[in-house]
Parts: structure tokens; sequence; C-alpha cells
């Protein structure tokens, strides 16, 4: 935090040189990683980092400076350097800044400090010696703690002032199971924006076994069909398609820039009646949850798909600025003071349907089920994408059989909002594990209800399948 009285300070230097609006974010993050690796912590690490970036607009062109220190020297110095790309002049004057408030609230139940470095090692102990007393086929544990405390504070010569106290915990466990040459790697997690409560509502130990049955089962998996079928995606977790391949195109710096699918485009159906989308950075305890976003706007609910209509994109403040628009929808984040802010999600889903989740998968005489998914890659442009699944299963006759190994999934996400044709009652988000990339890291929140997609490429290794 730095007094108001040089923030007002550091914003008329900004302002000299004829910007329009300028902007001092400040950042105080402290945290505490433990990983435990082949039943030994191997790493315990306490950060602390501190500063302050100064960011000037002049019109729509926008200059930033930052320091890692926050005495006044320093920050003179950035709000200058910011301020050098101006050639005009301003009168000096007297910024008002205003301290806003929001209702919304995210208190820490259950500080970090309840819990000494020792007992949360220890947690990590215990989660190691679960998941190997599952099954001599476990071969490999691995598991780790995060807690991080980020706390900003923005001002601005339009006279906000802002604060957003973010504390975040999270944990891991990952697991190698081995038999008769063949290995499967099962890793998940939880996490959360709040205290140690997350320890509380969730069950560490009970995860770990989980994640140690899912290894070992998935050792009997056979290769996966190739081929065009039926594809059920499960809740929760299977929201990182539609974050990847259609909310990526729904940022506005995509869509200002006309490299979205989407730009122009709404009021127009792009998916399926069936299908209602939101971005909502106000859901309690949510990773991607914020009071302010990092532009100083407030955190809001924003519905970017109803019943198949395009309604909304996801602004931030320099995009806003770019096309007119009196205000941003609350998605302008960084990574750091490091980094200026761009249009990002924050927790991003497709709303609850009609239909039975077991209904969906009886719907399905061959085809198959996404469980969890891995890593994949989305071309923002064309919404092209390719998603691996770490947990798959055949559905035969409307039942689970056979788990699979080696499934991926291709498609496009505009055509694939269009072809969903089932969408479950059962709407859940991700255990809290989330972080988006796009050249800076955020954190997120993905989430749908159980869907099915009735026509989708699934690439294998067993034999193709064909007639679906």
């Amino acid at each position: 935090m730095i007094a108001k009285e040089l923030a007002q300070k550091v914003l008329a230097e900004a302002l000299r040189t004829g910007a329009d609006l300028a902007e001092i974010y400040v950042e105080d993050v402290v945290s505490l990683q433990l990983g435990l690796e082949d039943s030994k912590i191997e790493q315990a690490v306490r950060g602390a980092d501190r500063g302050a970036g100064v960011r000037v607009f002049f019109g729509n062109l926008v200059t930033y400076a930052y320091t890692d220190t926050l005495d006044e020297t320093s920050l003179m110095n950035a709000a200058r350097a910011a301020a050098a790309a101006g050639s005009g002049s301003s009168q000096t004057r007297v910024i008002d800044l205003t301290e806003r408030k929001s209702p919304l609230k995210y208190p820490v139940e259950i500080a970090f400090e309840t819990m000494s470095i020792q007992e949360k090692a220890n947690l990590l102990g215990k989660m190691d010696e679960t998941a190997r007393a599952y099954h001599p086929a476990i071969v490999q544990v691995n598991a780790s703690y995060l807690e991080l405390r980020r706390h900003m504070w923005l001002f601005n010569s339009a006279g906000v002032q802002v604060e957003d106290d973010r504390s975040y915990t999270e944990m891991r466990g990952g697991v190698i199971a081995r038999r008769n040459g063949t290995l499967q790697s099962v890793r998940e997690g939880f996490g959360g924006r709040m205290g140690l409560e997350l320890l509380s509502r969730n069950d560490a130990l009970g995860k770990m076994h989980e994640i140690a049955e899912t290894a070992v089962k998935m050792l009997d998996a056979r290769p996966c069909p190739a081929g065009e079928m039926p594809v059920v995606m499960c809740n929760g977790w299977g929201g990182v398609l539609f974050h990847e391949a259609c909310g990526h195109q729904m940022e506005a710096d995509f869509i200002t820039k006309g490299s979205s699918a989407y730009t122009g485009k709404v009021g127009q159906q792009i998916a399926n009646p069936i299908i209602t989308a939101i971005d909502d950075g106000t859901i309690a305890g949510r990773r991607g949850s914020l009071a302010f976003d990092d532009d100083g706007t407030p955190a809001q609910r924003t519905v970017l798909i109803e019943k198949g209509i395009l309604k909304e994109y996801m602004w931030d403040l320099v995009e806003a600025r770019r096309v007119g628009r009196e205000s941003s929808t609350g998605n302008g984040r960084r990574e750091s003071y490091r980094h200026m802010p761009m249009p990002r999600m924050t927790n991003t889903f497709i709303d609850r349907g009609e239909h039975d989740p077991q209904e969906i998968i009886e719907s399905v005489k061959r085809g198959v089920y996404i469980q969890s998914m891995a890593g994949g890659q989305a071309d923002i442009a064309k919404g092209d994408y390719v998603f691996n699944a770490t947990v798959a299963y055949l559905i035969e006759d409307g039942k689970l059989t056979t788990p699979l190994r080696g499934a991926t999934i291709f498609g496009n996400g505009p055509k694939t909002l269009m072809q969903i044709d089932m969408v479950g009652n059962d709407l859940a988000l991700d255990p809290g594990m989330g972080t988006c990339g796009k050249g800076q890291a955020a954190r997120v929140s993905v989430g749908q209800p159980t869907l099915r997609i009735p026509a989708a490429t699934v690439g294998g290794t067993d034999e193709p399948v064909s007639g679906m």
C-alpha cells in the first residue's frame, strides 16, 4: 500500500505530458510452496514479491513502466518513464481519489498461520502413504501444497481507488501405476479462493485414494477406438473445452482485432438453443473470483450466450476504450504488477440444462465417455481444437464399460456448440485447479453439466470405428 498523497503525486506526474488517464497498480504477494517426491519433502519455498506499475493512456496508445520498490523516487521515475511517450503538456491538478468498496466478500475463515509448516508437510506425507497403501502397482507418488496471498491496490486519475485482498489455497496429488511395462499416470487436486477451510471442505486423503484407484483401474484400459462417434463429456472439468475453443474467442482483444470467429456476431445464433454460457467473477470461493479486476472495475456476471444467441464479449478497460464503451465487463486481468492487464476469463461455464446425466449416457449406442481432460490446443481464430483425455470409457448400449487410453477429441468450437444436442442438469465447476495461459498466467475456473456431442472426431490407437 502507498499513501493516498503519494498516489496523487505520482498520477499527476504521469499526466504531465498530455495523457488522458493514468493508473497505479500496487501489489504485495506472499506465498508458501511445499512439494513431496519419493516420500520426501523436496521443496519448501517461502516467497515474497512487492511492486507497482504505472500505466498511462494517450487515447488508444498505452504505455507502462513498473518498479519493484515502493519509495517515492522509484514511483515517480516509473511515472516519468510511462509518460515519456507523450509530447503535450497538462496543468498540474489535484486528483480526488475516492475509495470504492465491493459488496462481494471472500473471507478467509481459517488463516494460513493456524497450521504450522510441519503440519502441512505431514499432511503431504499422509497423502503419500495413502496412495502407496492402495495397491502394489503404485510405484511413484507426488503431492504438493500452495498458499498464496495476493493483495492489490489500484488508483487512477479518474478518481478510482480500490483494493482486493486475494488468498488462495491449493492441494495436488499424483501417482504413477505400473504393470507389465504399462504405465498410467493420474494427477488431480483441489483449490479455491479461500484459506485453510479448503482442507476442512475437502478430504485430501480420500482424494489421494481416489487418484490411486483410478490409476490402477486405467492399467486395464484398452486402446481407444478412432473415428467419428458420439462423445459424452463429463461435468466440471469438461468445461475446459468451451474455455479453450470458444471462451478465448469471446475475449475482446481478439474481437477488436477481427481475429475471432465471433467478431460482429452479437445478437446472432452461434449455438444450439439449449446452450447458455456465462462468465461469472463473483462466485464465492472460486479460483477466478474477484472483488475488482486488475483495471479496478467491479467483478460481474456476464451472460455470453443465452439460449444459443451471442449476447456479449469479455472486455477490459483498454478494449472498452478502443470501441467507445462506457465500461468494461470486469475481465481485465494481469499476472503481476510487471504486466499490463488484458481481457481474460474468470469462472466460465456452460449453464445447466434439462437432461438427466444417466439419460445422456443411455442415449448412446456406441461411443466414448470423457471423464477427465488433460492439456489441449485451440486455434483462437478458427476455433479448431484437440484435447487429450486422461480418463475415458467406452459406451456400449448405453453403459460405461471398458476404460480407454489414448483418447483424443478433435473438432471446431463454433461447430461443436451448434452440434451439442443434450445438456445435463448436473452443472459443476472444476475442483479449483485451473490456470489459463495466453502469455500471462491467470487463475480461472471452468465448468459445465454432462453434455453430448452426437458426432465428434475421436483419435485413438485401436481399430477405426465406421458407420457411426
